[in-house]
């Protein structure tokens, strides 16, 4: 996966304080192993309390597995982390190793009532290549295997079937190899590994490019919406993400006239006159349609030209590129991923470390400070603060 358990190397070095934090995690005390156990075993058959329900899928390098689902409505929380095999709270330098049976996995926990088992099912299988019997792209081993660990025999029967559909719809020339097992005890990864899309969105990125993952899921599934499983035809879009794009008439109703020509007609608000060119504060800037967080103030540079510009986006899945011939210009125009907001275009002439500039206009973006997070449903990013 990463630098340390594999010969392909991407360009960038994992960053220092993971080696470190590496180091210590190998000292664990009495008190948190019996924690982590305790936290982790999820008896087959006995989802969480309340109304919650677990899902534990592998699919190779859990930093590419978690941000997938992390971002459907109705996902309460993910959770990396090792199974299936029998070392006991094993490290990531054990698992990486190969010797100890587990995979690297992520644990989705989950409310039924907004978000069905087979709809995490379809975002599973194309978050992978199911016919790689040897790891996971440029992963190799067993602990990069894919796997689907069921809870309860409902969940056997419905991924036994999912897997089926898709082995008979001919979208692989080869067979499909994800084993469907039942679910054992999950340990969950080191703090480090947690969020790490967000903690360390560039290498993130890097990562799941170089690794060849990224170019192969859109090859093959960029332009296919249709569900896996074989009981409903109907489309994989009408799974709920937890930012969804109003109306027309309601954003009319709730934008102002600059928000909606330039969010939604694609116009460009004036330099040194809009709203967050010279924003100081710490916080996240979210998408004005859906309110799904795009940018990051850390992120976030002066760059002279009366817009707010930013080296990154949080997460480079929440937005999409793409080449813009207007006005007799070649542009790379920027979109929100789930809103289809104009957002700005993207520039190779931003600072060090990225070297790119996201130029974007305010009247795109809600800011979010740093201190209102947690109050406005956005607490999982104070971890880019810490």
């Amino acid at each position: 996966m990463h630098s340390l358990c594999t010969a392909v190397s991407f360009g960038s070095a994992l960053p220092a304080e993971k080696e470190s934090t590496m180091k210590s995690t190998k000292v664990l005390t009495g008190a948190c192993i019996m924690l982590s156990t305790a936290f982790a075993t999820l008896p087959q058959g006995s989802p969480p309390a309340d109304t919650s329900a677990a899902a534990t899928f592998a699919g190779g390098c859990f930093w590419c597995m978690e941000s997938p689902f992390a971002h459907l409505n109705g996902v309460i929380k993910v959770l990396p982390g090792y199974t299936g095999g029998k070392t006991v709270n094993p490290t990531y330098e054990q698992v990486c190793s190969g010797k100890t049976g587990h995979l690297e996995a992520v644990q989705v926990t989950y409310d039924p009532r907004k978000i069905t088992y087979r709809e995490l099912l379809d975002v599973f299988w194309r978050n992978i290549n199911p016919t790689d019997a040897g790891g996971q792209f440029a992963d190799r081993g067993i602990q990069y295997h894919t796997a689907i660990f069921y809870h309860t025999p409902e969940q056997k029967a419905e991924a036994t079937a999912s897997r089926d559909a898709l082995e008979k719809s001919g979208k692989f020339e080869d067979v499909i190899v994800t084993a469907i097992r039942p679910a054992v005890v999950f340990y969950p990864a080191e703090d480090y590994h947690r969020e790490y899309y967000l903690k360390n969105a560039e290498h993130y990125k890097q990562y799941r490019e170089g690794s060849g993952r990224g170019p192969y899921l859109r090859r093959l599934w960029e332009h296919d919406d249709t569900t896996l499983h074989s009981s409903t035809t109907s489309s994989l879009s009408k799974i709920k993400f937890t930012y969804q794009r109003p109306g027309d008439d309601q954003l009319k109703k709730s934008l102002t006239k600059m928000q909606y020509n330039v969010a939604v007609c694609s116009a460009t608000e004036p330099p040194f006159d809009n709203a967050y060119w010279n924003n100081h504060r710490d916080g996240i800037y979210v998408d004005i349609l859906t309110g799904e967080p795009l940018f990051s103030s850390k992120d976030k540079f002066n760059s002279g030209t009366g817009w707010p510009s930013f080296t990154r986006p949080i997460d480079s899945i929440s937005v999409v590129e793409k080449k813009d011939t207007s006005h007799g210009m070649q542009r790379i125009e920027v979109r929100s991923k789930n809103g289809d907001a104009h957002l700005g275009h993207l520039f190779p002439d931003g600072p060090a470390p990225t070297g790119m500039r996201y130029c974007i206009n305010s009247a795109s973006l809600k800011f979010v400070p740093k201190e209102d997070l947690e109050k406005e449903g956005y607490g999982k990013y104070l971890s880019i603060f810490r």
